[in-house]
């Protein structure tokens, strides 16, 4: 296998090597509420008209528009009423000259009616003033006859709601491509669709290791930190539309970690570990991925912080890993592979906090949307003024600050230091202010890169 060990990766060609070895998950077809979050891969057409029917948008009577065009409070048009329609009527009584059919929200508008006199509007079938509504029929049923006055003229299709008017029949729903979200469903089920084709949200399963980490909730020893990048991460995953799980902290030992991989390999379409990347004595994601197997071969691993498949070189069987170092700051170590039967994509993200959740979103999040087959992978990308100054960025790499972006103003304000383990300050910032590898500092007033977290 060839190499550059002291080749030293730029932000953009680690994210193209991850991204160029992926593809889509192949579609499936779900029931619509399992198909919440997923990126619906056909063009969905209406079967037949929404709505289906003419129908009432209030709660009233159905009436003849000559009956009522010289209605006044002091003057009511004095109708029959021939019955009651209520939504999901299948037999209409049929609104003759001088009459009306108390009619519900919903329900289709009977022949011979041409618009709708809402309840308010007249006596409700009392006789007295005006109604403010009507007396539940199955109180006072003689409500679907005797008679209503009506105090104000009705005009033709006035409170109606013409069939069609929604959405025609033959007409697109919704176009390959929409991430479906309540409303989507809620369109699918209008028309009729009880299930979808769509790509599946990618399971993703999260590691951190360190055997400094303590689960939240328990006792906290002498040297000892809880552990927060799994259910960060975690989190994260869910947020980019993933169905994540969260593996426990595994210990520094490489049996252990390679065991743990192996097993979660059957419900992941993504690993995602932190920690133990780097170059110390304990980092022992490195050596555990250097024999996770895949049940023949062992998996390949470049441990030399650096480097790629070289020409002519293929993986093992078991898959490949490769560690590298990143011209960025935090996130310099970084590690991507294949591994396992199935080449499930595994990503190995530094250690600390904040160096594991800018990692995760330059790299991971835009691997899950890929998966999904969403039509935009990349967070949105915006110029802003630097309201404040960055007094030192480090030469020759791009360096990431959590930053406070103000939409209205065009500004963001950078939040907490640049140390990688400000964990308070990554939770109050909505924004990574990017300066450049060439860049040292930026000036107050400074035109900067934003990557927009929110959304």
């Amino acid at each position: 296998m060839s190499h550059d060990v002291d080749r030293v990766w730029s932000v953009s060609e680690h994210l193209d090597s991850i991204l160029g070895q992926l593809t889509p998950l192949e579609p499936i077809e779900l029931q619509l509420l399992d198909a919440q979050g997923c990126v619906l891969v056909e063009d969905v057409t209406v079967p037949v008209a929404l709505p289906p029917f003419e129908n009432s948008s209030m709660d009233g009577y159905a009436v003849r528009v000559a009956d009522t065009e010289a209605a006044t409070e002091e003057h009511p048009a004095v109708l029959e009423v021939v019955g009651d329609v209520a939504a999901g009527s299948g037999e209409l009584p049929t609104v003759g000259p001088g009459q009306a059919a108390r009619i519900m929200t919903g329900a289709p508008l009977p022949p011979g009616a041409e618009g709708i006199a809402p309840v308010e509007w007249t006596d409700g079938g009392t006789g007295g003033g005006p109604a403010t509504a009507m007396a539940a029929h199955s109180t006072d049923p003689s409500g679907a006859a005797g008679e209503v006055r009506v105090h104000r003229p009705v005009r033709h299709g006035e409170f109606v709601r013409e069939r069609g008017s929604d959405v025609a029949a033959g007409e697109l729903a919704l176009a390959a491509g929409t991430i479906l979200g309540p409303a989507q469903i809620g369109l699918l089920a209008a028309i009729g669709r009880g299930t979808v084709k769509v790509r599946p949200r990618p399971r993703v399963v999260v590691v951190s290791t360190g055997s400094e980490l303590v689960q939240p909730g328990e006792e906290l020893a002498a040297g000892r930190i809880y552990d927060s990048n799994s259910f960060a991460l975690t989190a994260a995953a869910r947020a980019a539309g993933a169905i994540a799980y969260r593996v426990g902290a595994v210990a520094d030992e490489v049996e252990t970690l390679r065991a743990t991989i192996e097993d979660q390999l059957i419900r992941a379409d993504i690993i995602v570990t932190s920690g133990g990347v780097s170059v110390g004595a304990y980092d022992v994601v490195k050596e555990a991925l250097s024999s996770i197997s895949d049940g023949s071969e062992d998996v390949a691993v470049n441990t030399a912080d650096g480097g790629d498949l070289g020409e002519g070189d293929t993986p093992a069987p078991g898959g490949f890993v490769d560690f590298r170092k990143l011209a960025m700051q935090p996130g310099k170590p970084q590690g991507f592979g294949r591994i396992g039967p199935d080449r499930t994509p595994l990503l190995a993200l530094p250690g600390n906090p904040v160096s594991a959740y800018v990692s995760f979103e330059l790299f991971v999040r835009p691997a899950i949307r890929t998966l999904m087959g969403a039509g935009s992978v990349h967070r949105e990308v915006v110029r802003a003024t630097c309201v404040t100054a960055i007094e030192r960025s480090p030469e020759g790499r791009r360096q990431f600050l959590r930053g406070h972006y103000n939409r209205a103003a065009g500004t963001v304000t950078p939040v907490g230091g640049s140390g990688s383990h400000l964990v308070r300050a990554l939770a109050h910032a909505d924004a990574l202010i990017v300066v450049p590898e060439a860049d040292t500092s930026v000036a107050a007033g400074a035109d900067v890169e934003v990557v927009v977290l929110e959304g």
